[in-house]
């Protein structure tokens, strides 16, 4: 049975923290998602701008919890923005979820994604009750295919170009996993 929250969760594991977007965060997130590989393995637009982030924080990500369609996280790694989170793409009578997320710079290559995303994955199973949680990834990603690999998720299947780049150019998704009667075995 689905269980939402009633406010968004601040979720803590060693340095990193997941935790609601906040006015703070617009600054920081403007500025890490000019990073090319964002738009590149994400579905952030490379055209971002200041107020995307603006309409993220004040808008997007309060609507999308209040509506319970999507549950949009900060990450912070030491007390530093480092990126965020998400359970998108929800189906709440099956109890499934899609995860996503993306890291600075900075902050990629230091096991911090693999942490946060075990961690919101046991959240999305313990608290909320999700059944299923499924991430897609860029087949060309591959530092992001290591990471759900360490985060205990199991690759399911390649969905042929599935994904249309800026250029045109068409590449493979990755369909991973995670199901919560296998969790943590």
């Amino acid at each position: 049975m689905i269980w939402w929250p009633t406010e968004v969760p601040t979720l803590q594991y060693g340095l990193i923290t997941l935790r609601k977007p906040e006015e703070l965060d617009i600054v920081p997130l403007y500025e890490g998602v000019q990073d090319p590989l964002i738009p590149k393995f994400t579905r952030i637009p490379a055209n971002y701008q200041m107020a995307n982030a603006e309409h993220y924080v004040r808008e997007r990500s309060p609507n999308g919890f209040t509506m319970r369609t999507e549950l949009q996280l900060v990450l912070e790694y030491d007390g530093k923005f480092a990126g965020a989170l998400s359970f998108h793409t929800l189906d709440l009578d099956s109890g499934k979820a899609e995860i996503g997320y993306w890291l600075t710079a900075d902050m990629r290559g230091k096991g911090v994604a693999t942490a946060a995303t075990r961690l919101l994955t046991e959240y999305g199973f313990e608290s909320i009750g999700f059944h299923r949680i499924e991430a897609l990834v860029v087949a060309s990603n591959v530092p992001s295919l290591k990471v759900l690999k360490n985060a205990g998720y199991m690759q399911e299947g390649i969905l042929r170009d599935a994904c249309c780049q800026d250029d045109g150019t068409r590449e493979d998704m990755v369909l991973f996993a995670a199901i919560r009667t296998d969790w943590g075995r």
